[in-house]
């Protein structure tokens, strides 16, 4: 068989550029304590010329943490397209009468939104600004705008529009505590999440003074952190026992030092929201007699029938998915992925349950040659402790998603190198970083990082490093994955 000159300079080429990054790569990692002694799973793949360019454990299993995210953004975009939208609702059995009066109770219906929030949409850089309420206060505009004057019932949070199962098994009992592990919920306020600041009080042994945002009295706070003499460190500890609302605090702020911020989440969001909404409707005059409520709808319960003569007083639809995919991918937000793979499996199968996405999941993976023995997912976020998945696999999946029609909006989902989302400040001086779309992934002793690369000739590399079981600073396993990605744009 005769090559043409063309043919054998770009197979040269392609040994070449395999056997620097083979010799390379292997010497960056022993180079580094703590890479040399964790347990490193690499796949780089030539997507012009279909060869595998470097491959190492490539098909053992991994703990991905949050590049299960591929996988769930992938499956969601796949089965529910770009445009697919959620809907919140505000119902009552019966319009308001004459006077304004409501008999009975309002429902405020989560369907699976999960930027109910201040958060821009789609996905910009920076923290979010204005009221994190905002969506709650334009329901309760229209319900005012009915001409509502009382609630002679209270007010439900309805989140049965999922199965409520808040918490994937293999979550750790304190991710609960924080934003990163909010619990799971159709009805979803601000991430599920408040903001709590202390303050050092003005004299050495105040208590530290409190503020919340969004200013929602939900737990019952024991707060006994002191004002401390000046110069030290601040020293906070929390504490919130599973089923309980009462959030216990202690700890020292010296008293010049500054504010400190914790991101806490609430532990049902259905009745977080209800409260929440209460007072919304309440600041417009709006008279609310009875309490307020969540209604879940639990495993293996049957599905809870909506009245037929329901009244619609208010609704809010969300942006495309695409949008929230993009938030998703890039800032590695862990509720919002679950809620991503309930919504295939309440649009699929009917039920918005945990199982029946996995299920779901399953079934694509098989469909793009995806074997199960190449993988075990387990929640959608990659919080869960007993995810696994092969690099291959990994690969499999970012080739698939190359080749599909949804090729130019899956990659821009993905963080850029130096630019934004959680590859903002990775890659510093790197020519060339903007180049690099990719997932990273980050637990206790595992760090990750997939997507593409494209070189400087135009062509494009689909890459996936797992690291697992390191026992180091997590910067420098970083800094080696950085190191490899840059060799892969040479």
């Amino acid at each position: 068989m005769r090559f043409g000159r063309t043919s054998f300079v770009l197979a040269l080429a392609i040994e070449l550029s395999a056997a620097t990054l083979s010799q390379k790569i292997p010497f960056l990692i022993e180079a580094s304590p703590a890479a040399r002694s964790a347990f490193w799973g690499i796949q780089i793949f030539d997507l012009s010329t279909g060869r595998t360019l470097y491959s190492l454990n490539s098909s053992h299993l991994f703990l991905p943490a949050s590049n299960a995210k591929l996988f769930t953004a992938a499956l969601a975009l796949d089965r529910l397209g770009p445009d697919f939208r959620f809907r919140t609702r505000v119902l009552s059995q019966t319009a308001p009468d004459e006077a304004g009066v409501i008999h009975g109770s309002i429902r405020l219906v989560g369907g699976g939104d999960p930027n109910l929030s201040a958060r821009a949409v789609p996905y910009r850089v920076g923290p979010a600004t204005g009221d994190p309420l905002v969506h709650l206060e334009d329901l309760a505009d229209q319900v005012a705008a009915h001409g509502v004057t009382r609630i002679e019932g209270g007010i439900v949070g309805d989140d049965t529009w999922y199965v409520w199962e808040p918490y994937p098994d293999g979550w750790a009992v304190d991710d609960a505590h924080y934003d990163y592990g909010a619990p799971v919920s159709a009805l979803t306020v601000n991430d599920n999440s408040f903001t709590l600041t202390l303050h050092p009080g003005e004299r050495t042994g105040d208590l530290a003074d409190l503020d919340l945002l969004p200013p929602v009295e939900y737990y019952a706070i024991d707060n006994r952190v002191r004002t401390a003499p000046p110069g030290g460190a601040p020293k906070i500890w929390l504490d919130r026992q599973p089923g309980s609302r009462q959030l216990r605090l202690w700890g020292a702020l010296p008293v010049d030092g500054p504010a400190q911020a914790l991101v806490l989440a609430v532990d049902d969001p259905a009745a977080y929201a209800a409260r929440a909404f209460r007072a919304a409707l309440e600041n417009r005059g709006i008279v609310v007699e009875g309490g307020v409520t969540a209604r879940h709808r639990f495993p293996n319960e049957p599905a809870m029938s909506e009245p037929d003569d329901s009244f619609e007083l208010a609704s809010y639809e969300s942006a495309p998915l695409i949008d929230d995919l993009g938030i998703t991918a890039k800032v590695s937000q862990n509720l919002h992925a679950e809620l991503a793979l309930r919504a295939v499996a309440r649009a699929r199968g009917g039920v918005g349950s945990r199982q029946e996405g996995l299920d779901e999941m399953k079934a694509f993976l098989e469909e793009i040659g995806i074997s199960g023995n190449a993988y075990s997912f387990n929640d959608a976020s990659g919080l869960d402790r007993t995810d696994l998945v092969t690099p291959a696999a990994v690969i499999k999946l970012l080739r698939h998603m190359y080749a599909s029609r949804e090729h130019e909006s899956w990659i821009a989902l993905l963080p850029i190198g130096g630019q934004d989302g959680t590859l903002s400040a990775r890659f510093p001086d790197v020519p060339g970083a903007a180049r690099i779309h990719a997932k990273t992934g980050s637990l206790t002793h595992v760090a990750a990082l997939s997507g593409y690369a494209q070189r400087k000739d135009g062509s494009w590399i689909a890459f996936s490093i797992l690291v697992n079981n390191y026992n180091g600073p997590a910067a420098e396993i970083r800094s080696v994955i950085d190191r490899i990605c840059t060799l892969i744009l040479e």
